[in-house]
């Protein structure tokens, strides 16, 4: 596979490019600097040798590396996004590279005494005598998905460099936006052409998914009535005592911090206000069909009883379901599944199979016609300043989608 200083330099040069997404912009892309990066993206397949390079008028980088087979064999696809997370700064990102790590505290930066300790984050213990790549404590890094990216590029031009291995079409595609929940929507499936795909946007190394969150918003806006604190006896109506009840009377070891695996939650995201209106923010979530309906169906009651107890229409709900489980698309077609696991096993890599908890572009695009699991991208701790990657996990990704590609070729032989 190919040199890892090549991985860990290509990588580099995309976190360096500030392309964070804007959940309040109307636009696609979401900001104006993401067209930097996709730019760079497309003039590197050109200068590789990739056929059918595209950047289109959304900033989607679609590119074909033909077959070599002459066998019919599905077209696959190939998946990352360019964009990092609003939720922290992605401008002037200072990665720090550490050769052979020893196993103990990284000091991300001195002056500010901020550290990324095995203690607190125990999986970093995992990759002691690796390459880490780490943030210089101000920003994130952005491997959430610039690894996936590296990891894409890096086994496309290794498939170029190496004819001799086997494969059957491959389109792949770099998408704006999927940070704010907008990576997939003007993807076009059709023009993409593949039967199937993967995103390479999990963490750890060995992570494949298939199944993810039900996913619903719920703004919730409680209605008072604001009157002189000195006359309100019997007439002032306080909207955050209302909102209070309503936040009480929800499962509180129901939430994210008390839950795990396949468990769903609900999550107070926001909230704002004041005696004559207060806004509450939330996100719903839950693996299982039922008890996500269910989920909903508790919040509507809650707005009905506590209407019902304040005798009037107090309590208004928007709910809106944002992204469905891919699981019931992956299933019927669950040899592309096994084919991912395969290659993993077949570069000495243990699978990890288990549910995201969260979203995926891969979700949405199951629900568009193109089934696709999420794979590991190797990066961990994401949107935030401790966010870190070993580069042994990014080489052994792009290790994964070359064999994949050609076990692909082989089996439909």
């Amino acid at each position: 596979m190919t040199n890892i200083q090549h991985i860990i330099d290509r990588f580099v040069s995309y976190v360096k490019i500030d392309t964070q997404s804007n959940p309040n912009s109307d636009t696609t892309p979401s900001t104006e600097k993401q067209w930097v990066l996709a730019n760079k993206l497309a003039q590197e397949l050109r200068e590789m040798g990739m056929d059918e390079v595209e950047l289109d008028e959304n900033a989607y980088v679609m590119a074909t590396l033909p077959a070599n087979v002459a066998h019919e064999v599905p077209v696959i696809g190939f998946i990352s996004h360019f964009d990092t997370s609003p939720d922290f700064s992605g401008a002037n990102v200072n990665p720090q590279i550490l050769e052979d790590y020893d196993g103990g505290d990284i000091v991300l930066n001195k002056e500010k005494n901020i550290i990324l300790s095995p203690e607190y984050f125990k999986e970093l213990a995992n990759y002691k005598g690796q390459t880490i790549i780490t943030t210089d404590g101000t920003t994130l890094l952005g491997a959430d998905d610039k690894a996936g990216i590296t990891e894409i590029m890096t086994a496309m031009q290794y498939l170029l460099d190496n004819p001799d291995i086997p494969h059957g079409k491959i389109r792949i595609c770099f998408t704006p936006d999927e940070e704010i929940g907008k990576g997939a929507h003007k993807f076009d499936v059709k023009k993409f052409g593949a039967e199937w795909a993967y995103t390479m946007d999990g963490s750890q190394i060995g992570e494949l998914e298939f199944e993810n969150f039900h996913a619903a918003q719920a703004i919730v806006t409680v209605q008072g009535k604001s009157v002189h604190p000195g006359y309100a006896k019997d007439k002032m109506i306080n909207s955050i005592f209302i909102a209070q009840d309503f936040i009480n009377s929800l499962p509180r070891l129901e939430t994210p911090e008390h839950t795990k695996d396949r468990q769903g939650f609900f999550h107070l995201s926001n909230i704002k206000g004041d005696v004559e209106q207060t806004s509450l923010e939330y996100i719903i979530r839950d693996h299982d069909k039922k008890h996500f309906e269910a989920r909903k169906d508790m919040i509507l009651d809650l707005k009905n009883e506590i209407c019902e107890q304040y005798s009037r229409e107090c309590v208004e709900i928007e709910l809106k379901d944002q992204y469905a489980n891919m699981r019931e698309k992956i299933e019927p077609v669950m040899h592309i599944v096994e084919i991912a696991e395969e290659a993993m096993n077949a570069v000495n890599i243990e699978p990890i199979i288990k549910p995201i908890r969260g979203g995926t572009d891969g979700a949405q695009l199951s629900y568009m016609g193109l089934p696709c699991p999420n794979i590991f991208a190797g990066g961990h701790n994401f949107h935030g300043k401790y966010e870190y990657i070993p580069a042994e996990s990014m080489q052994k990704a792009a290790e994964v989608i070359v064999k994949i590609a050609e076990l692909t070729s082989k089996r439909f032989q």
